[in-house]
């Protein structure tokens, strides 16, 4: 019996060691420096708006954001406001019946035009505004209106009828053909193997500017928002809009990303958000 705790004992203390050596993620500054998580918290609890990109197929991503927020509500007395890409600004009243526990999950589920992974990396942000009373805000563009643009470019948008337009940013969407993160979206188009005469570039940014518009509507409180790390990267994407419609405002950003080597962060990681979580690239993911 001695034996055997004393072997249990050792196998504890290898696991415990081998956890030391490759932990599930470590967080850097832009500069590339090494912090820690309280740091990243209390800095970017500071600011009215704060970005949280994430890697869509990446557990730890989710599970931070989960304790980003949770952490940040405490410090808030009056309360946060949050909002995702993954909800489309159709579904707001859903979303609202459903957080406010008007309507059941299996309703809310059943009717709202949810992402594939949503059970499994969504739904537990939802538990979390319900339980704490938080409102969420459903900040992106229909993906019908999206796939629109993305076919006839923004300019027709203006076809489209008042109703329509109230689910998106005011017109005209500002767009520079030539900055280099559409020129960025018109070679991830080419490469995808779409059409050469489609409008992706422009698509992109009637969702960023939509998902800036709602965040600035919904801006009387702290906002967190949850998104693809492309679409505040660099304080790119949603960000230059946002402060079309909200100037004066502090904005920080968190991004998630994955590396082969996670001991130090890698320079084409650097500056993409004041702190980056940086995830082995070996880590299981959620699809």
């Amino acid at each position: 019996m001695k034996n055997l705790i004393l072997t249990i004992l050792t196998c504890l203390v290898t696991l415990v060691a081998k956890a030391q050596d490759n932990p599930a993620y470590r967080i850097f500054t832009s500069d590339g420096e090494k912090t820690d998580y309280s740091t990243m918290i209390e800095t970017v609890s500071k600011a009215d708006v704060i970005f949280v990109g994430e890697t869509h197929n990446c557990p730890i991503a989710h599970w931070m954001e989960y304790e980003i927020i949770s952490d940040i509500a405490r410090k808030c007395p009056k309360g946060l406001v949050l909002g995702a890409e993954m909800f489309e600004s159709d579904n707001q009243l859903l979303l609202d019946e459903y957080v406010s526990g008007l309507i059941s999950s299996d309703r809310f589920e059943s009717e709202a035009k949810l992402w594939d992974n949503h059970y499994t990396d969504y739904a537990p942000l939802l538990y979390l505004a319900r339980d704490k009373g938080l409102r969420f805000i459903a900040t992106n563009v229909p993906r019908r209106y999206a796939s629109y643009v993305k076919d006839n470019g923004l300019e027709a948008l203006n076809d489209l009828s008042d109703a329509a337009k109230a689910l998106m940013a005011p017109l005209p969407i500002a767009y520079d053909e030539a900055s280099a993160e559409n020129e960025m979206f018109a070679f991830m188009n080419m490469m995808a193997g779409h059409d050469s005469q489609s409008h992706y570039a422009e698509a992109q940014a009637l969702k960023d500017a939509t998902m800036a518009w709602f965040i600035a509507e919904n801006s009387d409180r702290k906002f967190i928002h949850i998104n693809g790390n492309y679409h505040s990267d660099s304080n790119g994407g949603i960000i230059p809009y946002l402060n079309r419609y909200l100037p004066d405002k502090d904005v920080a950003t968190i991004c998630c990303v994955r590396q082969e080597e996670i001991s130090r962060l890698d320079v084409d990681n650097r500056d993409r958000a004041d702190f980056i979580i940086c995830v082995p690239e070996e880590m299981t993911m959620t699809f």
